[in-house]
C-alpha cells in the first residue's frame, strides 16, 4: 500500500517565507504531527547560496545583483549557488527519510529519476551526469537539487527550468560549475510550456518513483 504525500500548490512565494514554512512543517513532521508534504511553487528572482558556497560564485558582488532586482540569500541546504525565478518549478518535499529507505544519497538519485521521468513525459530527454548532482539535456543543465536533513526529515528539494529567464544564470557560477550552460523546457521544445500542467507531470513522476499516493490539498496549517 503506497504511503500518502500531501501536495500543496503555493503559487509564487518569497524565498524566505517558503523557507520558514518548510522549517515549521519539518518540525511538525519530526514530531509525527503531520505526514509527508510536497510543496510546489515559484519564487521571485533570488540567488541562494548553499553551505559550501564561495564568494567567487557571485563575481559581480551582491550589490550589483540586487541592483538587477535579484535578492541574494544564504541557506542551509547542500550545494552551491543557484538561481530561482518566475517560470521555474520548485518542489520542496518535507518527508521522513525513514519511509524512503533512510539513505539521503539514494533519495537524491530518486529525485533525479523523478525529474528525468517528468521531462521525458514532456518530450525532453534528460538524465544525470556521473559525479554531478541534478539533471542535464546533453551538456545543458535543466534541473537542480539541494537538500537539508534534520532529525531524518528533509527540507529544500529540486527546481526545474520551465519558462524562466535563463540570463541570471549567466551572471553567476551556477552550482559551482564554471562555464555550465543552462536550459529550460521552453528552450528545448521551442515554445512556452504550461507550468501547472508540468507540475502535474512532476507529481505523477514523484509518486511513481517513490511509490507514493499524492493527495491534493488546498493549503496546510503550519
Amino acid at each position: 500500500m503506497p504511503g500518502e504525500i500531501k501536495v500543496v500548490r503555493c503559487g509564487t512565494v518569497p524565498y524566505t517565507e517558503a523557507w520558514e514554512l518548510q522549517r515549521r512543517l519539518q518540525e511538525r513532521r519530526q514530531h509525527e504531527e503531520i505526514g509527508d508534504v510536497l510543496l510546489l511553487l515559484e519564487h521571485p528572482p533570488v540567488y541562494t547560496r548553499g553551505r559550501r558556497s564561495k564568494p567567487e560564485e557571485l563575481p559581480m558582488g551582491e550589490a550589483w545583483y540586487e541592483a538587477q532586482g535579484i535578492e541574494v540569500l544564504d541557506t542551509d541546504r547542500g550545494g552551491l549557488v543557484t538561481y530561482h525565478g518566475p517560470g521555474q518549478l520548485v518542489a520542496y518535499p518535507i518527508v521522513q527519510l525513514r519511509g524512503y529507505g533512510g539513505d539521503v544519497h539514494e533519495y537524491v538519485r530518486g529525485l533525479e529519476r523523478t525529474m528525468t521521468a517528468a521531462l521525458a513525459e514532456a518530450g525532453v530527454r534528460a538524465g544525470p551526469i556521473e559525479g554531478l548532482t541534478g539533471v542535464w539535456v546533453g551538456t545543458r543543465k535543466i534541473g537542480s537539487i539541494g537538500l537539508h536533513v534534520s532529525r531524518g526529515v528533509t527540507t529544500h528539494g529540486l527546481a526545474i527550468n520551465v519558462n524562466n529567464d535563463l540570463q541570471p544564470f549567466e551572471w553567476v557560477v551556477p552550482c559551482g560549475i564554471e562555464g555550465v550552460a543552462m536550459t529550460s523546457l521552453t528552450r528545448e521544445l521551442g515554445a512556452e510550456q504550461d507550468l501547472e500542467a508540468f507540475a502535474d507531470t512532476l507529481v505523477d513522476a514523484y509518486a511513481s518513483v517513490f511509490d507514493r499516493e499524492p493527495v491534493a490539498a488546498g493549503g496546510i496549517a503550519a
